[in-house]
Order: structure tokens, then sequence, then C-alpha cells
């Protein structure tokens, strides 16, 4: 019986936080996602470790962008817990448990400044 637990494949892919945060940016940034920022917040936030903030250029776009990181993480088997926001495309929140992903509009993401409410989380240097 154990043998048999062991030999069974993973469900979800084994990686770092990190590792996550930066393939989800990749993807956002692949569909023209823009002002990517990763945030370290695990020292800060009992619910993630790392937080990613993309601005769209409209409804449709942050809508495109949360499709796609739904559809890229289930390619990759990346665990998705939830999202919140899908229907009104403003501010979509997507939950990859150990990674959250907020897609807003430029000007809800001024107005929410979920970056100066992280202010004191590292910035992760997005790869070029």
């Amino acid at each position: 019986m154990r043998n048999s637990l062991l030999n069974k494949e993973k469900k979800f892919k084994d990686m770092s936080s990190k590792e996550k945060a930066l393939l989800v940016a990749e993807w956002l940034y692949e569909k023209q996602g823009e002002d990517i920022v990763i945030m370290d917040v695990a020292t800060l936030s009992s619910v993630t470790d790392m937080t990613i903030i993309v601005s769209a250029r409209g409804v449709k776009h942050a809508k495109a962008l949360a499709d796609f990181v739904l559809d890229m993480a289930a390619e990759n088997k990346i665990e998705f817990l939830s999202i919140e926001g899908q229907k009104t495309g403003e501010w979509v929140l997507v939950d990859l448990n150990d990674v959250l992903v907020h897609v807003f509009l430029s000007e809800l993401r001024e107005f929410y400044n979920i970056e100066g409410m992280w202010s004191e989380a590292p910035r992760i240097e997005l790869k070029s």
C-alpha cells in the first residue's frame, strides 16, 4: 500500500513560491501585462508568500490576463484555489495558494495602492 502511494504521480508541481511567482510574472508579461511587481510577503502575511500586481489596459485585457494565468497553471500542474472579480474585470484576484495575483485597471491600482500597503515587503526582480 505504501509503495503504491509513493509511486503515485504528484497532483501538483513542487516549486518554491519565488519560482512560481517568477513563472506567473513571465506569463503576465507574455500577454502584455503592464508594470508587473512581485513582492515577498511571507514574513508579513499569514495568507500567502508572494503577491504579484499587474496592470491591465482595460476590462477585457484584465479578464484575459487572469484566464491565461488559470490556463497556464492547469497546464503546468500549479495549484489554483479561487478567483474573484472576474465578472467586472476591474480588479481580478487569482489565488494560487502561496502566490496571489492582483490584476488591476491602472486607475484602481493607484486607488487601492497594494504596493503601499506592503511597502516593507522585499521586491523580487523580474527576469529580463
